[in-house]
């Protein structure tokens, strides 16, 4: 058993409860919160560790959506357009991924770490990225992705996919959980979205995709129109898309633990459906931007009560992989929010909301939550409480501790 006291406990729970001059005891997971005089009194015979002055210890980030594969990409690949991006991912992909080995994914990482992120959300094209995310202490919940669109490739493109879950599932601990990801609805064919989700359905593992993340992407859904239709004639002889928007969304039921990435394009019946679904919506403004995307429309979430949760994407569409960069971008994204009010709104979507997003039993400071924290300083000392998440994601670039399951990592 183990003690720690700051200047300030940013817990992340339900009421985003903030405790001044509080400790927080535990373990592998939390065992109490509370006020410094309130804990000292009930583990008289407990040493407690005292962070500095200004200090803060809150949960620890976890980025809900997040591609490690593509992490040596920085001036490769083309922005401003999704079309334009997505051609040049193509035509670079095999260079850029034999760029990223083992030992540089293994640095984003501790980047990644070093920068307040213990839990991450990692869609995998290819497990190339497995072995660093399997040595890495960031918890990780490692979404093996099917992908392809063309009906005379499904059962060889099934049997891939099946061959690197199973590698995924004998790599299973309490720190690397398998799990499913559905590229996109423009991009898997049918019977590869329904065979997947069965299969994740009776193991019950956590799911997630992309979904119309462009105007591009709803054109082609919709419509069979756009920039597409020449990208699928030039790329795989296809003039109509394999499934629209809502059949895609039905074949999600019985999902426990279900994202979708994106969404800007998403009508009110999609997110009527995502809703009924149970789903979180996985934001990534910073990539949204790079690619020259609609913003996702939070007022939107909130008519439907949909909880919306903080990735990163990869470096791909971002050039950081660093979630208070994330959440700072945000901030001054979503301009008709009020800074101070949105910074507690971000700071449970990074943390409490992205747990949620994932199936993991993180992102509060709350008894039997795995004990997961980050320690932070401040410049200088917060007047008024109400502005202190605001100065977290203002003025935080590295974290001064990083706890995972109750070890210093």
């Amino acid at each position: 058993m183990k003690i720690i006291s700051a200047s300030w406990i940013i817990t992340c729970d339900e009421n985003s409860t903030i405790i001044k001059d509080g400790a927080i005891v535990y373990d592998k997971k939390i065992i109490d919160v509370g006020t410094i005089e309130f804990i000292k009194e009930k583990y008289p015979d407990v040493d407690i560790f005292q962070l500095e002055e200004n200090s803060i210890v809150m949960p620890g980030l976890i980025n809900s959506h997040v591609h490690l594969e593509f992490s040596s990409n920085t001036t490769t690949l083309k922005y401003g357009n999704f079309i334009s991006w997505l051609n040049s991912v193509i035509g670079s992909r095999d260079e850029l991924i034999e760029k990223a080995t083992t030992k540089l994914i293994s640095q984003k990482l501790s980047r990644m770490k070093k920068t307040g992120t213990t839990s991450i959300g990692a869609i995998s094209s290819y497990s190339f990225d497995l072995e660093a995310c399997k040595k890495s202490p960031i918890n990780t919940v490692f979404f093996t992705e099917v992908i392809g669109s063309k009906a005379d490739m499904a059962d060889t493109l099934f049997a891939d996919f099946k061959a690197r879950l199973n590698s995924a599932v004998l790599e299973k601990d309490e720190s690397f959980i398998p799990a499913v990801a559905i590229h996109s609805p423009y991009s898997v064919h049918p019977f590869l979205i329904r065979e997947s989700l069965k299969l994740a359905s009776e193991t019950n593992l956590s799911v997630s995709s992309h979904f119309l993340e462009s105007p591009e992407e709803f054109e082609w859904l919709h419509k069979d129109q756009g920039s597409f239709l020449d990208f699928f004639k030039n790329f795989l002889g296809q003039s109509q898309s394999v499934t629209r928007p809502m059949e895609f969304l039905n074949q999600f039921k019985n999902i426990e633990n279900l994202s979708f990435t994106h969404c800007v394009e998403a009508s009110n019946n999609d997110l009527h459906k995502i809703k009924e679904l149970g789903a979180t919506i996985n934001h990534c403004v910073t990539s949204n931007r790079f690619l020259n995307n609609t913003k996702l429309d939070l007022d939107r979430l909130d008519e439907y009560s949909i909880p919306f949760s903080i990735g990163t994407d990869g470096l791909s569409s971002n050039n950081s992989l660093s979630m208070f960069d994330e959440l700072r971008n945000l901030l001054m994204t979503h301009t008709n929010r009020n800074i101070i009010d949105f910074s507690k709104v971000l700071l449970k979507a990074a943390t409490k909301n992205g747990s949620d997003a994932l199936g993991l039993n993180k992102g509060e400071l709350v008894a039997n939550k795995d004990a997961d924290l980050i320690c932070i300083s401040l410049p200088d000392r917060v007047k008024d409480e109400n502005d202190l998440c605001m100065n977290i994601i203002l003025h935080t670039k590295f974290v001064d501790k990083t706890i995972i399951g109750g070890k210093n990592v």
